[in-house]
């Protein structure tokens, strides 16, 4: 039987020689890997107790809307700035070159919710720190962090050591 980071392309030099890229649009692109990653995500949370979803564009919205389904929860899209047509909250965070701005709406989580955030990776974990804030700004209590891949040496996790991170799979490099 098969594991998911068998559906994982590994394209090595890229974006930079000495980065090996892992590609998850290998995973996306097969019925089989597609199904083993949702289902592990899904397994993460058997036994939490968590009223909604939220996930980051684009690929948070790929992984985080089928588990919600399967789970019969509510998804939150968080989006880059300008996107989403209500009031919304935002959070700045710092990328390996320059800054971006995440917004969620101001409605979308309400005082008390519990909530799991889903990505397809932690890198260096400045985005979904920056979620983790517009959560909690909101009043809601981010119960467990999931992820289908993790790239250790970039130390996202770290980050995010006050919170419950699940990874399917995690390679030691960056």
């Amino acid at each position: 039987m098969k594991k998911v980071e068998d559906y994982v392309r590994s394209i090595p030099d890229f974006p930079e020689p000495g980065i090996i890229f892992r590609d998850v649009t290998t995973i996306l692109q097969d019925a089989d890997g597609l199904h083993l990653a949702i289902d592990q995500l899904i397994e993460m949370l058997d036994g939490v107790d968590f009223d909604v979803v939220v996930g980051p564009e684009s690929r948070g919205f790929i992984f985080g809307v089928p588990v919600a389904y399967m789970l019969h929860k509510g998804f939150v899209p968080v989006r880059k700035k300008g996107k989403l047509p209500c009031e919304t909250i935002s959070a700045k965070y710092d990328l390996e070159y320059g800054s971006a701005v995440i917004e969620m709406h101001k409605d979308s989580i309400k005082p008390g919710q519990k909530v799991v955030i889903v990505d397809d990776l932690i890198a260096t974990g400045g985005t979904i720190e920056a979620i983790t804030r517009l959560v909690e700004q909101l009043g809601g209590e981010v119960v467990k962090i999931c992820f289908v891949m993790e790239l250790k040496g970039l130390k996202g996790r770290e980050r995010l050591k006050n919170y419950d991170v699940k990874t399917v799979i995690a390679y030691e490099g960056n």
